[in-house]
């Protein structure tokens, strides 16, 4: 099965994916994993991608697919993925199910986690205060998260459309937020 966690940075995507992988054996294929451990080998790569994050802005769409691309294999073999911060434009959606479809395979579910801007800045600032990732910067976030609104928006019809999309209250407890998830995994299987 392959899916989709949808919603803004800090919406708690990470943590549901972190215990999917643990409990379904899925493999989870977090673009900002990808981005940051780029950073941190010191590539040519790693170093645009450290500017286009510290700016706030949206890494291009052929270095993020291509990253995606080459992981595929791996989610194959262990029967899934879950894809966490990807797609975040229609573009990629739509290279995302034609990547899949070449491989015989498409997106199953899209899990959007809803959750409001007041407390989302409230989970960067305090991860910014125990992390120190220079991503969630607060004042940075406000940039990541005007471009998560206004570039990733469209991606919710593109999912209705498809008969995809199941909305989950993001605000809950990780507990109810994990329940959600599995009974919405439960009625996608």
């Amino acid at each position: 099965m392959n899916l989709i966690l949808f919603g803004p940075p800090a919406a708690g995507k990470g943590t549901q994916a972190k215990r999917l992988v643990q409990e379904h054996g899925m493999v989870q294929l977090s673009t900002g994993d990808m981005l940051r451990a780029a950073i941190a080998s010191g590539s040519e790569l790693g170093a645009r991608v450290k500017g286009v994050l510290d700016r706030g802005d949206l890494v291009t769409d052929d270095i993020v697919i291509a990253l995606i691309e080459d992981r595929l294999p791996e989610a194959e073999a262990a029967g899934g993925a879950i894809f966490d911060g990807f797609p975040r434009t229609v573009a990629q959606a739509q290279a995302l199910d034609k990547m899949l479809a070449a491989r015989g395979q498409k997106i199953d579910l899209v899990l959007r986690l809803k959750v409001d801007e007041p407390s989302l800045i409230e989970r960067i600032s305090k991860r910014f205060a125990e992390q120190g990732r220079a991503d969630d910067n607060p004042e940075v976030f406000v940039t990541r998260l005007a471009a998560y609104n206004a570039q990733t928006a469209p991606l919710l019809p593109y999912y209705i459309e498809q008969g995809k999309l199941t909305e989950l209250d993001g605000m809950a407890s990780v507990e109810t937020v994990a329940a959600s998830i599995d009974a919405a995994l439960s009625g996608a299987a």
